[in-house]
């Protein structure tokens, strides 16, 4: 594509492979119509949502073996959204969400490579009315907290596109963001459930990270 150079991995979960196709690294950057500028992304965040990162493959590898039968799920900020791929070809009723104008290109293709069928997905701005967006019964994300604001505005988020009852499953490296976002959601009226995520990636790498479990009843 236009702009930037691109890469093609093979992503293995369990016995699950998708072939994703990421940014080459985070050196890339190509906004000619000003639309991630709109958007308020710069230059610095741009080629964030294009890579794989190890909270991605971690919550993807959740979205293997959790209970989705039923549920109207959203994953927010979701970049390559892999936990999505996960869930889709599980047959969940997902959509992907994310603010950066290249993502849902990027979709488009991770689909076509992996022989999965159209999946939902909208635009959504964390600090902005999402109208068309609706509500959820479960909500995931990973590594959404890398700045000092989102605390806030994520919760938000949450918070307007929550059903009721309602599950949120967002995995977190053990940014410093994490202790002022749950404060956030505890003034919301959500109960947090912290669990310490696995040691080891399914690279057999290793992370370290907590998953945020809240809930709304």
């Amino acid at each position: 594509m236009p702009g930037y150079q691109v890469k093609f991995e093979t992503h293995l979960l369990g016995t699950s492979h998708f072939e994703i196709r990421s940014l080459l690294d985070r050196q890339q950057y190509a906004d000619p119509d000003g639309a991630a500028q709109a958007a308020g992304i710069s230059s610095a965040s741009w080629p964030l949502f294009g890579m794989v990162w190890p909270s991605a493959r971690m919550l993807a590898d959740a979205m293997q073996t959790y209970d989705i039968a039923g549920k109207r799920i959203l994953e927010i900020g979701c970049g390559l959204a892999l936990a999505s791929l996960v869930i889709h070809r599980r047959q969940g009723d997902i959509t992907a969400s994310d603010c950066h104008p290249l993502t849902e290109a990027f979709l488009q293709e991770n689909l076509r490579l992996n022989a999965l069928p159209h999946l939902k997905y909208q635009t959504g701005h964390w600090g902005r009315e999402n109208p068309a967006l609706g509500r959820f019964d479960l909500i995931i994300a990973s590594d959404v907290l890398y700045e000092r604001d989102q605390p806030g505005t994520l919760s938000q988020f949450i918070h307007q596109h929550s059903a009721d009852p309602v599950n949120i499953i967002v995995l977190d490296p053990d940014r410093g963001n994490r202790n002022g976002f749950c404060r956030k959601m505890d003034a919301l009226g959500y109960t947090l459930d912290m669990q310490r995520a696995g040691a080891t990636q399914s690279t057999g790498e290793a992370y370290k990270g907590h998953f945020l479990k809240f809930s709304r009843s």
